[in-house]
């Protein structure tokens, strides 16, 4: 039942104005600002990195009709993230959008609590309600501004709610800063020792630049410390396990206590610690050889290539996934960056990476291999760093898991906030 003290407004009474992106489909150009479509809208985050860039003529007409402004609301409005939602809260936006909707709140208060509302389960259950298309979902621009958006009648409780729900949202975001600079840390340190190779020599001087021994290595072409040598992903860690998934006709398979990882929960996640999809014992029972112990490095394959990420408790992935189980420790940390670098590497040479790489290609990839002393010593450095990102990734978890807890009771005026 609705309380008394709360009502329902139309979103075009709520917002300043509700507008969509661009129905054209300007070309794709080399250089030029990333236009960003519905299914770039993937939740808490824009997917930049598989968005094209086009032209600043055509940025610009776009921006004419539909420009996005710091605290709209974007939803998606058709395909497999449509009711997605994201808020924008830069002053300076370099992108232009497609197929999304803009809710132009008109503060911040207004933008954070409609931002909620849409998150919780009474606001999907109207978005649920609105769309159409029975095998490519769509939200309708009429939709959206006769969309029912449930508000408090008094602002101040409104802005008590977005206070609780934006106090632990920013936490998250305070930690997810800490985990990058963390994270930048042991990569400085990685590119100095395997890169520009001024790891310490026996003396404990920078050994390149203090006259070490380097060796042409025509297989990696260019030269290297003396002892060192090129291998393979495959010869360092042989045990290599390409995902798998289970039937989809047993839904009795699906929804139970087993993660199931897939590319959207590894994408910006130096750890995994939540999946979208789970599986249950029967359906888990159903791959054995499929599962993967904590610290295993799943790696894309196909699709989105070269995301990577650590297995935080014990799980199995889909088949775009290739994931190296780790037999020696110290190597770990080391391969984390060895083979983002070699995605990153690719992408640079050639414009793009693979749309398909299968586990005999991933496992052949060439990469340096250092002696076991400079992998020791760099597992010591890199190690408290590495345990520290995880900390902050569990913890994390456990404050979105309170936030969506929290959520549905406070924005239907369950709980009252003295």
């Amino acid at each position: 039942m609705l309380c008394s003290s709360w009502t329902y407004v139309p979103g075009n009474e709520y917002c300043t104005k509700i507008t969509d992106g661009t129905h054209d489909s300007p070309k794709q150009a080399e250089y030029g600002k990333p236009l960003i479509t519905s299914k770039h809208i993937k939740g808490d985050v824009i997917d930049f990195d598989t968005a094209y860039l086009i032209s600043e003529h055509d940025f610009n007409e776009i921006n004419k009709r539909s420009k996005v402004d710091q605290w709209d609301v974007i939803i998606s409005m058709i395909g497999a993230y449509c009711g997605f939602c994201f808020i924008e809260s830069n002053e300076e936006i370099d992108y232009a959008v497609k197929n999304v909707g803009l809710f132009k709140a008109g503060s911040e208060v207004n933008a954070k609590w409609l931002y909620y509302y849409l998150k919780s389960p009474i606001g999907k259950a109207h978005l649920d309600a609105v769309k159409s298309g029975s095998t490519q979902p769509y939200i309708a621009l009429g939709a959206l501004r006769n969309l029912p958006i449930l508000v408090p009648k008094k602002d101040e409780v409104k802005e008590k709610i977005v206070a609780i729900l934006d106090a632990i949202d920013t936490k998250v975001r305070v930690n997810n800063r800490i985990n990058a600079e963390l994270e930048a840390m042991a990569k400085t340190l990685y590119d100095y020792w395997f890169v520009q190779f001024g790891f310490p020599d026996a003396n404990g001087k920078p050994y390149k630049s203090s006259g070490g021994t380097m060796v042409y290595n025509p297989t990696l072409k260019r030269e290297i410390p003396e002892g060192w040598e090129d291998s393979t992903i495959g010869e360092i860690e042989p045990n290599i396990v390409t995902g798998k998934t289970p039937s989809k006709d047993n839904p009795e398979y699906f929804g139970g206590n087993v993660p199931f990882i897939t590319i959207g929960d590894i994408r910006g996640n130096t750890y995994i610690v939540s999946t979208e999809e789970t599986l249950t014992a029967s359906g888990a029972a159903t791959q054995k050889n499929k599962f993967l112990p904590e610290d295993s490095i799943c790696v894309t394959c196909i699709a989105s290539p070269g995301l990577v990420g650590f297995v935080t408790t014990p799980a199995q992935t889909n088949q775009q996934i290739n994931s190296v189980v780790c037999s020696n420790k110290i190597s770990k940390y080391y391969l984390y960056f060895a083979i983002k670098g070699y995605f990153e590497g690719a992408k640079a040479k050639t414009g793009n990476t693979f749309s398909n790489m299968n586990k005999g290609d991933f496992s052949a990839i060439v990469i340096l291999k250092p002696s076991d002393q400079v992998l020791q010593d760099y597992h010591q450095k890199a190690y408290p760093l590495f345990e520290q990102i995880k900390l902050k990734s569990l913890e994390n978890k456990q404050l979105v898991k309170l936030r969506d807890w929290l959520l549905p009771m406070l924005m239907n005026g369950q709980v009252t906030i003295k």
